[in-house]
């Protein structure tokens, strides 16, 4: 129960609710039980006007009138318990309904907290598994379990105490078999949840094969390849098939044996009563008092089991929660720190190192650089040199393990993440699109933005004419990932997306690698008016954007190489130079 106490705070913040389901469990449990006292007493008085022989018009009616009392008295208490068996599912319930809210919120909360290093240690199903199918798991045991728990234990207390009033020796043989049944339900359940995990793990296997197959059609379909997988996911299935069938043989056991127990409990209450009516011990309505009691124990002990497989999945899940919700992002916040209200752009590299800690791969090494604010900065490269992790470190998607990075002479560390994000328009070399419209994915981020400055800077982006030759324009939804655009539209979407912002940093990494040359040179070119007094770093491999920089950055292995405009490091024998003359064999001369 260790993972759940971390919930306690979330119980007390709807303690009214708490204590008000727990009121009316009481009441509820209360109201259940106490009707086999009229049950007794409706059947002694019938045993008795059998027993008299009075026949009487005066003791019928008499007989008749008690009758009616006790059922208007039994429908009575069985109204009023429904009705708080209701107010306690409308408080407990609906308390756990609010914790899980909360608690999805949390969890939200603490992705959008969590940093890269986080990201690439978990996969993506994993997460969505524990944001869903966990929390579902601990909102069964902050309702359901809470309130079946809570209602076993005040309707068992008072019906053993009900039974042992009446008769000590009856209810201790009438109860015998039930820890049999306790132990057996026990049993049933916690193979019941061995053969549910099961199948629940080979229902993730056929969803991840399933969706492998979706997102990767267009490769099975350029290999041939639709029989063979159709074969793997039929393989699969099959496999759910014999997982479901162990468990549903399993779980036909359960209420034969719940039956049979309950049903010995019952015979036992009629023979032994029936010995004690027979020796004048106890009255006739004893029995059937009795069978009463039997058959209201039967749901709280049966329940017993499936509650204690629920806590146990709870508390599986919550740890695994748990585990990530304690975590601290390596990328801290800046709070209440006193910071211009905008960047202007100079940036500052100090001595700075960074390392990936899952490989060991050296990315920056001892860089010492200043940019200065409206300088337009080409930073290139061979693959691997460094030059994604150089932005990365700007925006502080990641943090040096050496050295320091300033905007402004500002410490990036001490610039709210918020503020100094919003300040920079980066545009991925492989952007993501979210299932929406044209118009509503260029505007993400610049909310309120006009549809007249949507289009403004989709014409920049050389993507009018591709938007236009939709048959939605603007409107037009591009699917999953934007799966409906190419690469180049959707890298081209995403600089008007990021050009949309009016940030005072813009980063390009790569993100015309998709596009071909001639597009890139005019893009770049309708860029330049927009980026003139914008401090701008394009990340490329190709030397077509070499005209728009006041510097040219050259990384080598983690290294800054070289640097300069692009006619002094052609007068230098180094790697601009090579990667210009591989890159324009036509205009190089010996």
């Amino acid at each position: 129960m260790k993972a759940l106490w971390t919930l306690n705070p979330y119980f007390w913040k709807y303690k009214w609710l708490l204590f008000s389901g727990i009121f009316f469990v009481i009441l509820s449990a209360g109201f259940a039980v106490y009707p086999a006292i009229y049950v007794r007493e409706a059947f002694d008085k019938v045993a008795i006007s059998i027993s008299e022989s009075a026949n009487t018009e005066i003791a019928n009616k008499a007989l008749r009138d008690s009758l009616i009392l006790y059922s208007l008295l039994i429908l009575g208490m069985s109204v009023l318990k429904g009705l708080f068996t209701f107010l306690m599912r409308q408080t407990l319930i609906v308390m756990s309904r609010h914790i899980e809210y909360d608690l999805k919120n949390d969890i939200y909360d603490q992705y959008q907290r969590l940093d890269n290093a986080f990201y690439r240690k978990n996969s993506t199903g994993d997460l969505m598994n524990r944001i869903s199918e966990d929390v579902s798991k601990v909102r069964m045991y902050l309702g359901p379990s809470l309130m079946y728990t809570i209602n076993t234990a005040f309707a068992t207390i008072l019906t053993l105490v009900f039974m042992f009033s009446v008769d000590f020796k009856l209810s201790l043989l009438t109860l015998a078999p039930m820890p049999v049944l306790v132990w057996c339900i026990y049993k049933v359940s916690g193979l019941i949840n061995l053969r549910s995990h099961a199948v629940q793990r080979q229902q993730s296997a056929i969803s991840t094969l399933a969706q492998e197959t979706f997102s990767g059609l267009r490769v099975l379909k350029a290999f041939g390849l639709e029989k063979e997988q159709t074969k793997r996911y039929a393989s699969s299935a099959l496999t759910s098939f014999e997982k479901n069938e162990k468990l549903y043989r399993v779980n036909a056991l359960f209420m034969p044996l719940l039956l049979l127990l309950v049903g010995t409990s019952t015979l036992i209450a009629v023979w032994i009563g029936g010995e004690g009516v027979i020796a004048g011990r106890l009255s006739p309505g004893v029995i059937a008092e009795f069978i009463y009691y039997v058959n209201l124990l039967t749901w709280p002990i049966a329940s017993i089991g499936w509650i204690m497989s629920m806590v146990q999945r709870a508390e599986a899940s919550m740890e695994r929660v748990n585990d990530f919700l304690k975590i601290d992002p390596e990328i801290i916040n800046a709070k209440n720190t006193l910071v211009p209200n905008e960047i202007k752009g100079l940036i500052e590299f100090k001595c700075v190192s960074f390392t990936y800690p899952q490989s060991g791969k050296k990315a920056i090494i001892d860089l010492s650089i200043k940019i200065k604010a409206g300088e337009t900065v080409v930073i290139v490269g061979k693959t691997g040199s460094g030059k994604s992790t150089l932005v990365s470190l700007i925006n502080r998607l990641m943090d040096p393990q050496n050295g320091s990075i300033s905007i402004d002479g500002i410490d990036v560390k001490s610039w709210p993440l918020e503020r100094l994000r919003l300040a920079i328009g980066t545009v991925p070399q492989d952007p993501f699109l979210f299932s929406d419209s044209i118009s509503d994915n260029i505007s993400f981020g610049a909310s309120g933005s006009s549809f007249k400055d949507v289009k403004f800077f989709a014409e920049i982006a050389n993507l009018t004419g591709d938007i236009e030759s939709f048959s939605d324009g603007f409107n037009t939804i591009v699917g999953e990932r934007g799966i409906t655009l190419s690469g180049g539209q959707k890298q081209r979407l995403s600089i008007a997306r990021a050009l949309l912002k009016r940030p005072q940093l813009v980063i390009f990494d790569d993100a015309l690698s998709s596009v071909d040359t001639d597009t890139e040179v005019k893009i770049l070119s309708a860029l330049k008016s927009q980026l003139n007094t914008v401090t701008t770093l394009i990340v490329t491999q190709r030397l077509s954007a070499v005209h728009l920089a006041d510097r040219i950055l050259v990384f080598d292995n983690g290294h800054l190489v070289q640097q300069g405009s692009h006619i002094e490091l052609m007068d230098k024998i180094g790697i601009y130079k090579d990667l210009y003359r591989l890159q324009n064999p036509e205009n190089w001369k010996q």
